[in-house]
Formats: C-alpha cells, sequence, structure tokens
C-alpha cells in the first residue's frame, strides 16, 4: 500500500515521504495511530496544504522530548527478580515493567517508547533504548538481580553468576576403600563407645 508519512518512521522515512509498506502494517499500525495517510490524490492536496502545521507539531515535540530526555538520559533500573541457580529468570521483564520502573523515578515514558529487541530472560545488566520522539533516543540500565546486593555488585561490573560458580565449594566426599564390605562402617570411623556396645 502506498501511504504518505506524517512523522518519520526509522528504517521507512521522513515527514512527507510517499512509501510503499505491507497492507496489514498501514491498516493495523500507521493508519489508526496517525502516523501516516493513504498515498491518494486527495491526501495528497490535504497534506500538503497543512505541511507546514505538521511539521511545525513534529519540531515542538522533538523540543519537548530533547528537553524531557535529559532526565531519562543514563538512569538505572533495578528490577528484582526470582531465578534459577544458572541465573535464568522464572518468566521475563517485559517492557512494562521498565516503563513503570522508570516512571517511579519521575520520567515521563510510555510502554510504547521503550525499544526492547528481545525479552530479557536471565540476570545481569542491559542496556535498553528508549525512543522519546521518532527523532530522539536515549539509553537506559536496567540491572535485573534476585536481590538488591546481587544488584550493587552488579553496578559494580561483577557477573555475578560467574562469581558464584568461582566460589563455590566442593560437598561433602565419602572417603572410598575398594576392600570394604558393602554397608561395612570404616574402623577409623567407628570411635570407642560404639566398639563396647557391641562387645
Amino acid at each position: 500500500m502506498q501511504i504518505i508519512l506524517l512523522e518519520r518512521i526509522e528504517k521507512l522515512g521522513a515527514i512527507g515521504d510517499e512509501v510503499t509498506v505491507k497492507d496489514g502494517y498501514a491498516r493495523n499500525f500507521l493508519l489508526p495511530n496517525k502516523k501516516a495517510l493513504r498515498a491518494n490524490d486527495a491526501n495528497r492536496k490535504i497534506f500538503e496544504s497543512n505541511r507546514a502545521r505538521i511539521e511545525a507539531d513534529n519540531a515542538a515535540r522533538r523540543d519537548e522530548a530533547k528537553a524531557e530526555s535529559g532526565n531519562v538520559e543514563g538512569k538505572e533500573v533495578v528490577l528484582i527478580r526470582a531465578s534459577s541457580n544458572a541465573g535464568q529468570l522464572y518468566g521475563s521483564v517485559s517492557v512494562r515493567d521498565i516503563s513503570d520502573a522508570l516512571v517511579e523515578q519521575g520520567a515521563k515514558v510510555t510502554k510504547a517508547m521503550i525499544v526492547l529487541e528481545r525479552p530479557i530472560k536471565t540476570i545481569g545488566v542491559y542496556d535498553v533504548k528508549v525512543a522519546l520522539h521518532p527523532e530522539v533516543s536515549v539509553n537506559v540500565k536496567v540491572n535485573v538481580a534476585r536481590s538488591p546486593d546481587e544488584a550493587a555488585l552488579q553496578t559494580a561490573g561483577v557477573n555475578v553468576i560467574d562469581a558464584m560458580f568461582d566460589n563455590e565449594v566442593g560437598g561433602f566426599t565419602e572417603a572410598y576403600n575398594p576392600n570394604a564390605e558393602p554397608g561395612e562402617i570404616p574402623a577409623d570411623l567407628l570411635d570407642e563407645d560404639t566398639e563396647e556396645t557391641e562387645a
């Protein structure tokens, strides 16, 4: 489907560009969210007559996003989650979790602004992109840990999973005697009291 873009869309084009997109993308996302118009003569005339206003609105939103970017850029969000010993989360960290945590810290963001390429499924520190405007994006750190102490270690640059396995001490290992009968207690483990009660 041929459309006229009403705002800059990454990997697609800038305001006023006529591009061809898949019908479903246009019908389900671009047209309902007022990000584009169908490309026909009537819409071209409407767009050209309103172009100055559309570009001015876009510039105002971009300036507002740039002002807000200082409040969001470089923030660190700590999310405490349950996970296995290998660091695999029971569930995953979603866009909503990140946006809610940023809002708690006073940032003006919505779920739609968080760009998460894939769900976060292991503990660790991740860089996540926040697109405040199609032309303004910043990065935030998302620290997923099992406890606040672990989060502090991760912030300091420690890989807690590697550190846990490095410090792991082997459990109890039994001395092996190849000549012992099955079920027999080795003589050196028997104390004198036990020997007396048996006699």
